[in-house]
């Protein structure tokens, strides 16, 4: 099948078993990219670290990928958009097929050093676009929660927190 057939396919028509994109967010520094519960591998782990990094802004560093503030500032990174684009496409031709043979789940994670600001921007991006294609996804931001503070002790940006997660369809 040719790649331009796959992508005129309706996502939920096309396939006898519905197909769930299941999206991360994670931070490297706190464990890095969740585990496969499924046992088919994983699917595809997206390093966000080359992309400006808006926790070195003192303004900009409480706030997470998804609040207005970041979401400004991303949108005015040409390397952003670059990035979301080449990961959507790859994701969107891979969801495409699987639905085509009948698969029921996609893993995709995006990670960055903290997993609060970059992402995240890039999950919430893909998992909207998958939506308006018509697919189902479920989001989960395994690290957005964590503390923003630098500890003394550390010049990176890294600081301390408690795990949590933010879930939602």
């Amino acid at each position: 099948m040719a790649v331009a057939a796959l992508f005129t396919l309706s996502p939920m028509t096309d396939t006898k078993k519905p197909l769930t994109i299941h999206l991360y967010s994670f931070g490297f520094k706190h464990g890095g990219a969740p585990g496969d519960p499924s046992g088919h591998g994983g699917g595809f782990v997206f390093d966000c670290r080359a992309l400006p990094n808006p926790f070195w802004d003192e303004t900009l560093r409480p706030y997470s990928g998804r609040d207005a503030p970041v979401v400004a500032f991303f949108e005015t990174q040409e390397e952003i958009a670059a990035f979301a684009e080449h990961a959507g496409t790859l994701v969107r031709y891979t969801a495409t097929v699987y639905q085509t043979l009948g698969r029921e789940r996609l893993m995709v994670s995006f990670g960055c050093t903290g997993g609060r600001h970059r992402s995240v921007y890039q999950a919430e991006r893909l998992a909207r676009s998958l939506r308006e294609a018509g697919f189902a996804v479920l989001l989960t931001h395994l690290h957005i929660d964590k503390d923003t503070r630098r500890s003394e002790n550390d010049d990176s940006g890294r600081g301390t927190g408690h795990p949590s997660a933010s879930t939602h369809s």
